[in-house]
């Protein structure tokens, strides 16, 4: 099975695709850091984007093998995704460009890997159930599991992420095709959860932003 187009959804239950405009490339301001054009949009709502400069710090360059997509891609995917969990990016229906700063605060120097927090097995399982169940709502398709920037972010390897959706595959809720996975009957009764942890999840941030303009 090939793989297409693929969706990504925050700790908060949120459905976001990444539109990368590669490659970064050296700021033109003087200052030491490289720049990646983006776009963020929520699957959940339509319109509602973030347009970004992702801005990667000369530290973070010096650790990485290059800036190529294949290198880079998923931690960038992954830091992005992190800042709407932490409600830093707003969402609009024509936003500004946004700077991001892709810095350290995502590598741990000691033990030389990407960290964007561990999850258990009960919350990848949660994860899983809605990126497969978006998959299905916006893309007609299944959801790639085995793919890495998903297992970097929840601290795994691609195998274990691969495990925790076969228990879906056991509790009824999805079709396992190798490393891809498709909605059930099962897990398509859930769509006013899922929908409504979206909505939950866009409501908290666009409160955050709100307050901030008072």
């Amino acid at each position: 099975m090939s793989i297409e187009k693929q969706l990504y959804v925050t700790i908060a239950g949120l459905p976001l695709s990444f539109d990368l405009h590669w490659p970064f490339h050296k700021s033109t301001s003087g200052a030491d850091f490289w720049v990646l054009h983006g776009d963020i949009r929520v699957e959940s709502a339509e319109g509602l984007h973030a347009p970004v400069a992702v801005n990667l710090s000369a530290t973070v360059h010096e650790v990485m093998p290059s800036l190529e997509a294949k290198d880079v891609e998923g931690p960038v995917i992954n830091a992005l995704r992190k800042e709407v969990d932490k409600r830093q990016l707003e969402f609009l229906k024509s936003g500004k460009l946004v700077p991001v700063h892709f810095s350290s605060r995502y590598y741990d120097f000691k033990r030389n890997k990407w960290v964007f927090g561990k999850a258990n097995d009960e919350d990848m399982g949660r994860l899983l159930a809605r990126k497969i169940y978006w998959h299905h709502r916006r893309f007609a398709s299944a959801a790639w599991i085995a793919d890495p920037t998903e297992a970097l972010y929840v601290e795994t390897s691609a195998a274990h992420v691969l495990q925790v959706a076969q228990q879906l595959q056991k509790g009824g809720l999805v079709e396992m095709e190798g490393e891809f996975a498709r909605a059930a009957a099962a897990l398509l009764e859930q769509s006013a959860t899922f929908e409504a942890d979206a909505r939950a999840a866009l409501e908290e941030l666009e409160k955050k932003h709100a307050f901030e303009r008072g």
